[in-house]
């Protein structure tokens, strides 16, 4: 079975005088295999065409995808039309339940969550159909009663959308304006209370950091009376002290509704889900979403990256993690030290340095729970400002991304990386960077076109195209999804190993920081008030500490060895604690 699919909005017919029709050995033959439409761009016949993939490799625009697909997937769920995308399977809510969804983005999981919330009705794959068909398809499965609630539009949902720094374009006025519109349980006290925001109630929404709309994105979509529950994505901007505040708030949520998640932090979504369905195929032409499986084993099969119940590779590699912590640090030069500084707000907060080592060829993770300076201090090694007592002597050039990121400039994405680094087009770039971060189909697409996830590896790229000592990258891990996550992670590696220069990374993902770090340095004080700067620490050390000041233990998966969050108050959770062991477990 062979899919043809064709990204209308990158295809420019105009532009390149019809390659794929003049160069395709079929339609050279006189069979129409590829013909014009009624909009002027090409229909491609999927039961004429031999999937050479010559149009592919002719089309400028990089619009067009030919992928053969195993025969035994179920009958389509829903296909956009001829040459569109297409989404086999569907997850399916449980009262009772948190349902996770892992995969990709770009895989078809908000085209699954649109059937599920009525708002797209699925279409079979067959064009025009009626709710009958679609009923009578889905009879006697277990999302039977649910689509027919759907179709007689019984079902109310509840939604918390990916990018909540969307919210102030849709919204102006305060929180609390927001959030009374949405009080429809009676529960918003109890839910301020929870996620910490009643500092804020009073604020303007534009006036919010990313990890105060999260939290009140979170609330307003907790709040309401529905049915059906759908939250993509509570992690982003979020410290791990808050994101499993998030998840607790979540799982009592599910005890009488159906609640389903999107989550990139595994760490998280081994927590949040009873059980996930996990996604696979190709971003953008199609997605199969298989059936549930238990958290732990769903996870641990997209790791290896191995589909057992479905026979399917998804990953030519697995993703692995240490076995053992971290050996002693390797030897090697100072890049740098600072000595005591620290930096004061009008509004109170100061944070203070207490002096460091930083290292060449290294890897350094900086952790620490959000409001406790971890921005302020990139930013004064950025040179973006300076600290207010204490001197630091930076002699050396620094590339830094930040953590809030935008899009102003209407350049194409290969002209704007290219104005920083001329070497784009090398072999080398386009095998450390261009192709890891999946950059290739962007590079024709405007800055300010790209969505969350597209500007992020952009923006990882572009810190990396500089030429500097020292990168700063302020939580490349937001949006980013698990494969996007580890590819980013390697990029980082890989980058500051073969060029020997020094990267230091802030992000709250545990996996990230696990795989990427050298040392750590951790950041302790009272969030918006004070701060300090410890270390940088051996990464047992440093884990341990940071996990010991918000009184969170981690424990490693016997088969991936993956990190996994205990349970608070749990036997496992107490003991470690009493060992004053929170991450890496002492091996016998």
């Amino acid at each position: 079975m062979r899919l043809a699919v064709l990204d209308r909005d990158r295809c420019q017919p105009k532009m390149c005088g019809l390659q794929c029709i003049k160069f395709c050995p079929r339609v050279r033959t006189g069979d129409e295999t590829i013909i014009i439409g009624e909009d002027e761009k090409p229909v491609i016949s999927e039961e004429l065409c031999s999937g050479c993939g010559i149009c592919v490799n002719r089309c400028p625009f990089g619009s067009i995808i030919i992928i053969g697909l195993p025969e035994k997937l179920e009958e389509t769920t829903h296909r956009y039309g001829k040459n569109g995308f297409s989404l086999y399977g569907l997850p399916g809510p449980a009262i009772g339940k948190v349902t996770g969804i892992l995969g990709p983005n770009g895989i078809g999981k908000s085209t699954a969550i649109n059937i599920l919330s009525g708002t797209l009705k699925p279409n079979l794959g067959r064009g025009r159909i009626t709710w009958e068909e679609i009923l009578e398809y889905y009879s006697g499965t277990a999302l039977a009663d649910y689509l027919e609630g759907v179709s007689q539009g019984k079902v109310k949902t509840s939604q918390k959308p990916q990018y909540v720094d969307m919210i102030p374009r849709k919204f102006k006025g305060k929180v609390s304006a927001l959030l009374s519109k949405t009080d429809e349980r009676k529960v918003l006290k109890d839910l301020i209370y929870k996620l910490d925001i009643s500092d804020i109630i009073d604020r303007k929404i534009d006036e919010l950091s990313g990890g105060e709309l999260q939290r009140v994105a979170l609330a307003a979509c907790v709040a309401r009376d529905a049915d059906f529950y759908f939250i993509d994505e509570i992690s982003p901007y979020l410290d791990i002290y808050q994101r499993i505040k998030a998840a607790q708030i979540i799982r009592e949520l599910a005890a009488t509704r159906a609640v389903m998640v999107v989550e990139h932090d595994l760490a998280i979504l081994d927590l949040l889900a009873d059980v996930v369905h996990v996604a696979y195929g190709t971003p953008g032409a199609f997605g199969v979403i298989t059936h549930p499986k238990g958290v732990r084993i769903g996870i641990n099969e997209y790791l290896k990256g191995f589909l057992r119940e479905e026979n399917v590779r998804i990953r030519t590699e697995s993703i692995k993690f240490d076995v053992h912590a971290p050996q002693a640090t390797k030897e090697v030069s100072s890049l740098m030290t600072f000595g005591q500084f620290t930096n004061k707000y009008e509004g109170g907060f100061e944070l203070k340095a207490n002096g460091g080592d930083i290292r060449k060829g290294e890897v350094t993770g900086i952790v620490g729970p959000n409001g406790i300076g971890k921005s302020t201090f990139v930013k004064i090694l950025a040179g973006e400002i300076q600290p207010t007592s204490g001197k630091l002597d930076i002699n050396i050039t620094v590339s830094y991304k930040p953590q809030y990121i935008k899009a102003e400039d209407p350049v194409p994405v290969s002209d704007y990386l290219r104005s920083l680094n001329k070497q784009v087009d090398s072999s080398y770039y386009q095998t450390e960077i261009t192709r890891p971060l999946a950059l290739e189909r962007l590079m024709k697409q405007k800055l300010d076109d790209l969505s969350g996830g597209e500007l992020q590896r952009v923006a990882i790229a572009a810190c990396l195209s500089r030429k500097a000592d020292l990168y700063l990258l302020d939580e490349p891990s937001a949006h980013l999804d698990v494969e996007q996550r580890v590819q980013a992670t390697k990029v980082i590696r890989r980058f500051a190993e073969n060029n020997k220069v020094t990267a230091m990374v802030v992000d709250h993902d545990i996996y990230m920081i696990d795989m990427l770090s050298d040392r750590l340095l951790v950041f302790e004080g009272e969030p918006m008030k004070r701060g300090e700067v410890h270390g940088p620490f051996d990464m047992r050390e440093g884990m341990n500490r940071f996990l010991k000041g918000i009184g969170i233990t981690f424990r490693r998966d016997e088969e991936t060895k993956r990190p996994r969050v205990n349970k608070l108050d749990s036997q496992l959770d107490r003991m470690q604690k009493a060992e004053g062991e929170y991450y890496y477990s002492v091996e016998k």
